[in-house]
């Protein structure tokens, strides 16, 4: 964090091209916006403050946004919330410096990057809080004027039931200001656009860097009519029903929709399924990409306490290992990537389909050795019944 400090006021110091690039949800977006105030604060011109947003369904390290990120002419470049991987530099720029504030599951990063990463600090921080306890030591108005912002990144990720304890920050000062349901609606409202079809994050960025309190959020015409949607698009796709691996381990939705709605019906659906065996929620969902399948996969609230813990990544893992062939390098760097309880990946429609029938999706569980099959009840030939009876009267 110290190190991390330096970097944002060198930056300030340089006043050269700077370049946010935060992710699309709700933790990244905020995170986004704490840096840019803070950089402000500590003197950067706005003017060479500029963003980078992600395209429907790609990531930091695909090509294409190296290039887009290459053509802004950054000098320092600001990674919040994007997972981490190995590889080229963000941007292959001369004298660029990059860093990185994360808190996905990762122990490999791009080269040259400086890094700052709560994945292994558990209870986890959010991207949000981190950015938060970072900025706020170098400003004196950072606490007071993101503290909100710190509050809707964190519940955007850890949910609505996330009690602030050691060794999380005291927020008293902002939930005396904010209530826990306006936070809540607010997380709703920002993470609406990126669900879409038409995937309109720039909406959600613009009001969330433009307002100064949550009111002004919550009245955002746009941001209100992108929820509606996704509540519709969830309400139409949520009723699907699950069908299970065959050792009842892994629940499998399958849904159609270019909606962005996949992982909320699977946290909705871990909530509610119970038994002995589950432990993994999954929803795949064949519209959003074409050709691909997007999917996301929770812990099931049953499955939360067993022992040893259960790990969606190395669950994931485990499945596809199980091919004998060459599925686990077809399935690419874009599976099994987020943290142990909430995974997912983005994969070819046909290797998808491929790790279902290692999974045996579908298929019956087999039966305990010994156990014989249950006779169904005969039914009795005689057709006037006392039912029939009553019936014709």
């Amino acid at each position: 964090m110290i190190a991390a400090r330096a970097f944002f006021r060198e930056c300030a110091k340089a006043q050269k091209p700077t370049l946010i690039v935060p992710d699309k949800d709700a933790d990244g977006l905020s995170s986004g916006v704490i840096v840019h105030r803070t950089l402000v604060k500590l003197g950067l011109d706005p003017k060479l403050l500029d963003v980078h947003l992600v395209q429907k369904g790609s990531n930091i390290h695909e090509e294409d946004e190296r290039k887009v990120m290459l053509e802004k002419k950054p000098t320092f470049v600001i990674v919040l919330d994007q997972g981490s991987r190995s590889g080229p530099p963000v941007i292959d720029g001369p004298g660029v410096k990059a860093l990185l504030i994360d808190h996905h599951l990762s122990d490999e990063f791009p080269k040259d990057a400086q890094v700052v990463s709560a994945c292994h600090y558990p209870p986890v921080a959010t991207t949000s809080l981190v950015t938060f306890e970072i900025c706020k030591d170098l400003d004196q108005d950072i606490a007071q004027e993101c503290g909100y912002l710190c509050a809707i990144g964190t519940h955007g990720d850890l949910g609505n039931t996330l009690k602030w304890e050691p060794p999380f920050p005291d927020m008293t000062e902002t939930f005396k200001k904010h209530t826990k349901k306006a936070i809540k609606d607010c997380v709703s409202y920002i993470n609406a656009p990126r669900r879409t079809g038409t995937y309109d994050v720039v909406t959600a960025w613009k009001a969330l860097l433009e307002a100064k309190d949550l009111k002004e959020i919550l009245s955002n015409r746009r941001l209100e009519e992108a929820r509606r949607e996704i509540n519709f698009e969830v309400e139409k796709h949520t009723h699907t029903p699950p069908k299970f691996s065959k050792d009842g381990k892994i629940a499998v939705l399958k849904i159609n929709t270019q909606a962005q709605v996949h992982p909320v019906i699977a946290t909705r659906w871990a909530g509610h399924l119970k038994s002995k065996a589950l432990e993994i929620v999954m929803v795949a969902n064949y519209g959003y990409l074409p050709g691909k399948v997007n999917f996301s996969c929770r812990i099931a609230r049953c499955a939360r306490d067993r022992d040893p813990p259960v790990n969606i990544i190395e669950s994931l893992k485990a499945v596809a290992d199980l091919d004998t062939t060459d599925l686990v390098q077809r399935l690419g760097s874009s599976f099994a990537r987020g943290h142990k309880e909430a995974s997912g990946g983005i994969v070819n429609t046909a290797e998808f389909e491929e790790l279902c029938l290692l999974m045996k999706v579908g298929e019956k569980p087999d039966r305990p050795e010994g156990e014989t099959p249950k006779k169904k009840a005969e039914k009795s030939p005689q057709k006037n019944t006392l039912n029939n009876y009553f019936r014709k009267s």
